[in-house]
């Protein structure tokens, strides 16, 4: 690993001589905005205790069998963090990434692992940004019935955190009246409505043909579900590893720093005025 000034003052270089901007972004993203990022059996158990003391770990939460056998359990997981996507408001590196992309030829797109919506709400166009896992701001039905996929908007959970259970109504499939549920890939999902997610990398697809000198910067994306990172890693382009734990990278640079700090020494060295994030 390079010197902290040093790996900047490399990194800066690279984004310099891009003319389009790939954000791969992981979990880690959203940490310095306070959401959590579910790191380990602890983690998640620590943002969910009622979930402790029932023994469940996240992959058994976040699995469709959970909506078939306790849907108000399942629901009281996703409709709490329905409700804190909605209330969180992006950190400051969200603007900066922004004001990076803006400064290329070719602007930026996005690639992220996270349901959360919060590139959407920090002001990054929804043409530009991939949610590989899907969104949790979108429903489908739970059999499927078809492959209709709408917006979340009209949900208001109402969960009480000491059972982790939903208290208000469950939503349901406006065409057969199933039991409606998230439009995320879960762990043994054969479920999961793909379209939506299908029409945002064809999206990528197209900007990617345009650039011809891209940039990735990679920020919080771990090793165990490695969607994020290969992204990163496929596109033969510079790539800035933005992580705390598991920075290195072959080609490119690391910074083993949380995302905030690590985007705020970057716009620093490029003279990006962060004064508006």
């Amino acid at each position: 690993m390079q010197q902290p000034d040093e790996a900047i003052a490399r990194a800066a270089a690279l984004l310099h001589e891009a003319d389009g901007l790939l954000v791969a972004a992981g979990a880690g993203m959203g940490v310095d905005s306070g959401l959590p990022d579910f790191r380990g059996a602890e983690g998640f158990w620590r943002a969910y205790p009622p979930l402790r003391r029932l023994g469940l770990a996240f992959h058994e939460m976040a699995c469709p069998d959970t909506f078939d056998s306790d849907a108000r359990l399942a629901w009281g997981f996703y409709g709490h963090r329905l409700a804190l996507y909605r209330a969180t408001a992006p950190h400051p590196g969200f603007a900066i990434l922004r004001a990076l992309g803006a400064r290329m030829a070719h602007g930026s797109f996005v690639f992220t692992s996270n349901v959360d919506g919060q590139f959407q709400r920090a002001g990054f166009d929804p043409g530009g940004v991939v949610e590989c896992h899907g969104s949790i701001h979108h429903l489908q039905c739970t059999r499927p019935c078809c492959n209709v996929v709408w917006p979340a908007d009209a949900l208001v959970p109402e969960v009480d955190m000491a059972s982790c259970r939903l208290v208000s109504a469950l939503p349901h499939c406006p065409r057969c009246g199933a039991l409606a549920r998230p439009n995320i890939l879960m762990f043994n999902d054969g479920a999961w409505l793909p379209e939506r997610s299908d029409a945002q990398y064809a999206r990528l697809a197209r900007w990617r043909g345009g650039v011809r000198r891209p940039a990735v910067i990679e920020i919080g994306a771990g090793t165990d579900i490695p969607s994020v990172r290969r992204m990163g890693e496929s596109q033969g382009a510079p790539l800035i590893r933005i992580n705390p734990r598991e920075a290195a990278v072959r080609d490119g640079v690391g910074l083993e720093m949380n995302a905030l700090p690590a985007l705020r020494l970057l716009a620093a060295a490029l003279k990006i005025d962060t004064n508006q994030s």
